[in-house]
């Protein structure tokens, strides 16, 4: 079985950056930084870390874009970047995940489970507004925030959460659980 090739469409930035181009890497950042932005503050939650995070996934990106193989969009690819720098920053922070497997903790609502997320009827959805999503989301415990973030946003499995951060796939999916739970508290006293 083959892989595919994704189609890329700034094919030709890719490619004048490959060939070492700055105006095609000035071009590419100016496509992606906001987006790549907004990744880096939602794992990090510090807007300074966010732009440092953010350079430096860029400036990796750019000495690594040889390594491109169009079998996903460069987005996705530098996403990726992203995403492990920043997880790299909290590392260097010492980020500590409660690891389940070594606690006994009791999920006090058992019958709270993934698929559910606070107001999934259509009526009550609107009560929860991007902005007491955002405001929410940064008070919460680093752990629930990243492992949120990491699932909800960026469409992350438990399995490669757990391989990102260095947690057991049950551990990401209770820090999951807790950080929804929490979320939802917050979200009663924002609305």
């Amino acid at each position: 079985m083959s892989k595919s090739i994704y189609i890329e469409k700034n094919t030709e930035l890719v490619e004048a950056c490959k060939l070492g181009s700055r105006s095609a890497q000035y071009k590419l950042y100016n496509l992606y930084a906001k987006a790549m932005f907004n990744v880096s503050l939602r794992i990090v939650n510090h807007r300074g870390e966010a732009e440092d995070v953010l350079q430096e996934a860029f400036i990796d990106a750019f000495a690594k874009i040889g390594t491109f193989r169009q079998e996903a969009s460069f987005g996705v690819w530098l996403k990726q970047i992203v995403v492990n720098k920043a997880i790299s920053t909290l590392r260097k922070k010492k980020l500590e995940f409660l690891d389940i497997e070594n606690e006994a903790y009791r999920i006090e609502n058992e019958n709270f489970t993934e698929t559910e997320f606070p107001s999934e009827s259509p009526e009550t959805n609107c009560d929860y507004r991007v902005e007491a999503i955002n405001k929410g989301m940064k008070m919460l415990p680093e752990g629930y925030r990243v492992v949120l973030s990491l699932y909800l946003f960026e469409g992350y499995d438990h399995e490669e959460i757990s391989d990102v951060l260095g947690i057991s796939v049950s551990t990401s999916r209770t820090q999951f659980m807790r950080g929804k739970m929490r979320l939802t508290e917050v979200l009663k006293d924002l609305l």
